[in-house]
């Protein structure tokens, strides 16, 4: 069998993949490795644990609950809550571990768990194997007075969240930086549906809300930030300022400027990048992305004097990276968001306030500030059942590769990339001109289709 844990927890089709065993047994053994603390002598460590609102994250919140105060942690039960607002509630109430129920953007059959150790930072993956390594061992739990112990909050935490987040743009009671702006907002009938608009409201736009009626059955569905189409209309319709798009646990944020176009993470980074700068507060003057942003952000990055980083894909590798380097700003072309000094992992709501701020602040629209970070022409090929594994060393793979950079030189570049569970090579080539992307890639996909078939 593979790694139980992905590169964003444990995802599956809920009650075939992820079940209600393996969740009560991933709570039990998160609650030995995460639960473990030297500090304090007698400590009852805690856990605050949260979902989005599909209809199995209701047993399997109850299941991984379970399993931790079955293995003496309490749990403040939190309901459903954005995945950033949990990384959140983890620090500021001091628990030592906190879980997500939540399969992100995936459709509504699929569920997931994911941990967050103390200060709400995601495991590396030597933590999560330590979990895995201890699921079905039969550890002994306590009894009597030393089992934990499950309350519901009564919204408090989530309160919580919300003033933090609308601080982080100068909030006040007396002062609401938003005033002004027109915001439509699509919440994909997920974990934001109440928060998002409601942070926005407070920080003083006019907010126009869409897809927030969560039913547990509907999370995602022709909505949020994989499904932007009813968002570009609806700002049009609305004459909104622009918009923007969540995902079903809030962890990501798309937007669109007011003639209905997509403003994508490249975008927003790009644009929340040199406003930093301009500030003093891009830490080191560099920002964090992954392979996978388009090389128009790169070059726009180097043209107003930012350094950037590429790590692997994945939100994880971002934020390792920024955290080893003591940068401030990072995220992927997705729309995950990390903004350091206010948050630990991806926030769709706190990028939603930024982007605002930072388009209130300039008196500019959204559609001339994305304008600054222009997208080349890209094309991604997945070849499919081929050798992964050589892509990186067969002979004339790598001479085609080398071809190919040859011609598209500075205003282009090639990017071949395994997929980490399938047999499928993926190319992706930007260049100047949609025709001229389209070709390389054809031929580059056609070599790899015939020198790695399996």
């Amino acid at each position: 069998m593979g790694r139980l844990f992905g590169t964003d927890g444990v995802r599956g089709l809920a009650n075939r993949d992820v079940t209600v065993e393996l969740a009560l047994d991933l709570g039990s053994a998160a609650a030995d490795v995460l639960g473990r603390r030297t500090d304090t002598v007698g400590h009852r460590p805690k856990a605050v644990v949260g979902r989005d609102p599909r209809a199995s994250g209701e047993f399997l919140s109850a299941a991984v609950s379970a399993g931790l105060a079955g293995s003496g942690v309490d749990v403040v039960d939190l309901g459903v809550v954005p995945t950033p607002a949990l990384a959140f509630l983890v620090s500021a109430m001091q628990a030592d571990l906190g879980v997500m129920v939540s399969a992100s953007h995936n459709p509504m059959p699929d569920n997931g768990i994911k941990f967050f150790a103390r200060g709400g930072l995601k495991l590396d993956d030597g933590v999560e194997d330590e979990i895995e390594a201890l699921l079905g061992t039969g550890r002994e739990r306590p009894t009597g007075a030393d089992v934990g112990r499950i309350r519901a909050d009564e919204g408090i935490a989530v309160r919580q969240y919300v003033d933090h987040v609308t601080a982080s743009i100068g909030t006040t009671p007396d002062h609401r930086p938003l005033e002004g702006l027109r915001i439509a907002v699509d919440a994909a009938n997920g974990a934001a549906s109440q928060v998002g608009p409601e942070a926005l409201r407070q920080a003083g736009a006019d907010v126009v809300v869409i897809n927030a009626s969560p039913d547990g059955r509907n999370i995602n569905e022709k909505a949020g930030s994989t499904h932007p189409e009813q968002l570009q209309a609806v700002v049009v319709a609305a004459e909104a300022d622009f918009g923007v798009a969540f995902d079903g646990d809030a962890d990501r944020c798309l937007a669109v400027d007011h003639g209905g176009v997509l403003v994508d993470g490249d975008q927003i980074l790009g644009i929340l990048a040199k406003s930093l700068r301009v500030d003093g507060r891009l830490p080191q003057d560099t920002l964090v992305v992954t392979v996978m942003s388009n090389l128009g952000l790169l070059l726009a990055m180097r043209d107003a004097g930012i350094a950037t980083r590429q790590t692997a894909v994945g939100d994880r590798y971002v934020l390792e990276d920024m955290r080893t380097g003591g940068f401030g700003l990072g995220g992927e072309q997705s729309g995950h968001i990390i903004l350091a000094e206010h948050a630990t992992t991806g926030d769709g709501v706190l990028t939603a306030l930024h982007l605002a701020a930072r388009v209130k602040a300039s008196g500019q629209r959204l559609a001339d500030l994305a304008a600054e970070i222009p997208r080349l022409p890209q094309t991604l090929i997945n070849v499919k059942d081929v050798d992964k594994t050589r892509a990186g060393t067969d002979e004339r793979v790598v001479e085609a590769v080398e071809a190919s950079e040859a011609v598209l030189g500075e205003t282009g570049r090639v990017l071949l990339r395994p997929s980490g569970t399938e047999p499928v090579v993926r190319v992706m080539v930007e260049a100047a001109s949609q025709a001229q992307a389209d070709g390389v890639a054809e031929r580059l996909a056609a070599v790899v289709r015939e020198q790695l078939a399996l």
